[in-house]
């Protein structure tokens, strides 16, 4: 059996681990591809590419495949 002076500062330290990634997995959200927008907001391919040709909406990578943050999305639909 594993003693406990061992055992606690492992415990601790693995929740200190744990919300650290917890954090640093809300800094880093997941990107959007246009269909993930178009189905977010409920509107036509057309009209996401509208807004992003008008510059209203701007992609993170315009390059190749388009990708949204979903903040710069949701303030697009503020507007």
């Amino acid at each position: 059996m594993i003693e406990k002076t061992i055992l606690i500062p492992i415990l601790e330290r693995l929740e200190r681990i744990e919300s650290i990634v917890s954090g640093q997995a809300k800094k880093y959200e997941r990107m959007m591809t246009l269909k993930d927008v178009t189905a977010y907001c409920r509107v036509s391919d057309a009209t996401v590419r509208r807004a992003v040709s008008k510059g209203l909406l701007k992609p993170f990578k315009s390059n190749g495949k388009k990708l949204f943050r979903r903040v710069d999305v949701d303030n697009w639909l503020r507007k």
